[in-house]
């Protein structure tokens, strides 16, 4: 793969994990907002569903790859991986406001799942 097309991988993943981070935030505010729910619990529905439209996004758009349980597997596992994570560190930096913990919790998972899904999830 030439640097060009790697830089425009890297923004179209970019692109959708706005669109799929935007689905998480405002997913989890509204349940939290609607339900009085907890942190967690918003987080994990939000989680599943920003994780859908994630999946059939990168898997078609940015690596261009075909629909297969074994890479959907690998996607689950990279994705959960980060959240679980992602939960164990808001949980050691403590934010009062429900909103700013959540937006913590979106901002962390992105960071290392382009590189995993590149080279193993989509390989």
């Amino acid at each position: 793969m030439n640097i060009n097309a790697f830089i425009a991988q890297i923004i179209k993943y970019g692109l959708l994990g706005v669109i799929a981070t935007l689905i998480h935030l405002l997913s989890a505010w509204v349940i939290i907002y609607l339900f009085a729910s907890t942190v967690f619990i918003s987080n994990t529905v939000a989680f599943f569903i920003a994780f859908s439209f994630s999946y059939v996004a990168q898997t078609l758009y940015v690596f261009n790859s075909q629909f297969h349980i074994l890479k959907f597997v690998k996607f689950f596992a990279v994705q959960f991986g980060t959240f679980i994570f992602s939960f164990l560190i808001s949980n050691i930096i403590v934010i009062q406001s429900s909103y700013l913990h959540t937006l913590l919790i979106v901002a962390i998972m992105p960071l290392i799942t382009f590189t995993i899904h590149k080279f193993w999830t989509f390989k």
